[in-house]
């Protein structure tokens, strides 16, 4: 696929580039600066989740993505929300590789599910405020490691069982039938998703000659018109922030893309006028600037305030734990709380109400906090 920009189409959306440049250049390094940015940065993950929903016409709420992550849902998760929690883990993997690792063949296999996990595994480059889940992870693999030892030892017994039996040694298995698929319902062979990454990945030495912001614009408006990943069509939006921080535009963070491009008119975002749809999504990183500038002085403020609150007490106090996570997380819970700074419920109620945090649900059976 042959994607070219003509110097016409580079004036016209000039003005727009240079206001997305300005406010991508001032978030970042208000970011960089700020004492709240590595809570700024892990709370992005959870909103430009809900907003690629959003963008895909579902409807998932941020609440229940943040007890989801935590293992807290108080119901059964729904698709919607399993996704925006794959987009969650994502955004994760994302960040915490190398720069350029995501635009790489071997990233998007990873990212996309196809090829070797060993083979594209994501070098680290950082950590996260989620050390917690890591843990979790490790513990996880450790406890399928142990239940696949348990397996094998009952298929030696049960072999050894019907040996002794007399039912025979060998164990007649079935071969497994293919599910015949006539109408072409669950697979589509003219879509060859490997030759569309490809040719999406072809137009990133083009993106390279341009400005970061309008580069960025031109590998979604891309990946809008090749589509490559049917089931994974939120990952444009992801790589676009990859693509940013690659280039030094936004470094201190990984881009929340998708919470300005929510705010977008859907007329304009899917125009048949390629101008038009440039300008949409150079309008939306400035957007997602402007609504990043804004959460910044409402973590600021409030970390001024709590930190007024426990600025004269003892040097073991886990009121400052508390203030940390409470600006790492869109809301919490008591249960969160208590599991984070390793209290009893009680203790956690009793620091949630002395740090001065405002109650979000109102509710006495189910609360939670956070910074609105």
């Amino acid at each position: 696929m042959r994607y070219e920009i003509d110097n016409t189409l580079l004036k016209s959306l000039l003005p727009a580039f240079a206001l997305a440049e300005d406010m991508l250049a001032r978030l970042d390094e208000r970011v960089a600066r700020s004492p709240v940015g590595a809570g700024f940065a892990e709370r992005g993950h959870f909103f430009d989740a809900a907003s690629a929903l959003w963008v895909a016409g579902e409807l998932v709420h941020v609440e229940d993505l943040v007890l989801h992550d935590a293992h807290m849902d108080s119901r059964t998760p729904s698709h919607e929300l399993t996704i925006a929690h794959a987009v969650l883990r994502a955004r994760r993997r994302i960040w915490t590789a190398d720069p350029i690792w995501a635009l790489s063949g071997a990233g998007l296999n990873v990212l996309a599910g196809a090829g070797l996990e060993d083979a594209g595994r994501a070098p680290e480059a950082r950590s996260t405020l989620a050390s917690s889940e890591e843990e979790k992870d490790e513990g996880e693999a450790l406890l399928s490691m142990e239940l696949a030892e348990i397996d094998a030892v009952l298929a030696r017994s049960q072999r050894l069982l019907d040996t002794h039996l007399g039912r025979g040694s060998k164990v007649e298995e079935r071969p497994k039938e293919t599910p015949a698929d006539p109408l072409g319902l669950l697979g589509d062979d003219e879509w060859d998703e490997a030759q569309r990454l490809s040719d999406w990945r072809a137009v990133i030495p083009l993106a390279e000659e341009l400005p970061s912001a309008l580069g960025a614009a031109v590998l979604f408006e891309a990946w809008e018109r090749t589509e490559p990943l049917r089931r994974q069509h939120w990952l444009g939006g992801l790589l676009v922030s990859s693509y940013l921080r690659s280039r030094g535009k936004v470094a201190s963070h990984l881009f929340s893309f998708y919470a300005g491009l929510k705010v977008i008119r859907h007329e304009r975002r899917r125009s048949r006028d390629r101008a038009t749809r440039l300008l949409a999504f150079l309008e939306a990183m400035r957007e997602s600037a402007a609504a990043g500038l804004k959460d910044m002085d409402r973590l600021s403020l409030a970390r001024t305030q709590m930190e007024l609150r426990f600025r004269d007490r003892r040097s073991n106090s886990s009121l400052p734990q508390l203030a940390e996570f409470v600006l790492s997380r869109p809301m919490v819970s008591s249960t969160m709380v208590a599991r984070q700074l390793r209290v009893t419920s009680r203790g956690a109620l009793n620091l949630l109400n002395e740090i001065g945090i405002r109650e979000i649900t109102g509710r006495g059976r189910y609360r939670a906090w956070g910074i609105i």
